[in-house]
């Protein structure tokens, strides 16, 4: 099975990377307490930068980094993170759901006429909010900035 996390409030860059590489990541700004409880018993993995959380919660990953691409390092490291280029892009950033391949005429009135016209084939959207994604170039400086960071 694979590793499914949930990160805390001082992670959200993190949880948006994670899902990008297609790991299951809940994020919120806030949490109570016996949320991360529920979370973990779900066999979900608690991310934190907070040392006392280790005395509350076993198992949790402590990040040390304060910087995205060594975050996603330490993880590495730790044997946490394997990149599958093939799950890339298959979740939404937003709500961390699986996106599903879009109807093309649905789609239309969403996506600027380049997209539609250019990228037809390669439309995916979030069942949860709604949001369309497709290969452009956000989607490249992202894989720029993944190979930037070594990995």
């Amino acid at each position: 099975m694979e590793d499914r996390f949930v990160a805390e409030p001082m992670l959200g860059k993190l949880a948006k990377w994670l899902r990008m590489i297609g790991y299951d990541v809940l994020y919120q700004r806030s949490y109570r307490e016996e949320d991360l409880v529920r979370f973990m018993a779900q066999g979900r993995r608690l991310l934190s930068r907070r040392t006392e959380a280790q005395a509350h919660h076993p198992g949790v990953i402590l990040i040390r980094s304060d910087h995205v691409g060594e975050q996603l390092k330490e993880l590495r490291d730790l044997g946490c993170l394997k990149l599958d280029r093939s799950k890339f892009f298959t979740r939404c950033l937003r709500c961390n759901v699986p996106l599903r391949e879009a109807d093309p005429e649905s789609a239309r009135s969403s996506l600027p006429d380049y997209v539609w016209h250019e990228n037809l084939s390669g439309i995916q959207c979030c069942p949860e909010c709604g949001r369309f994604f497709w290969p452009g170039t956000h989607r490249d400086r992202m894989l720029r900035q993944l190979a930037g960071w070594g990995l």
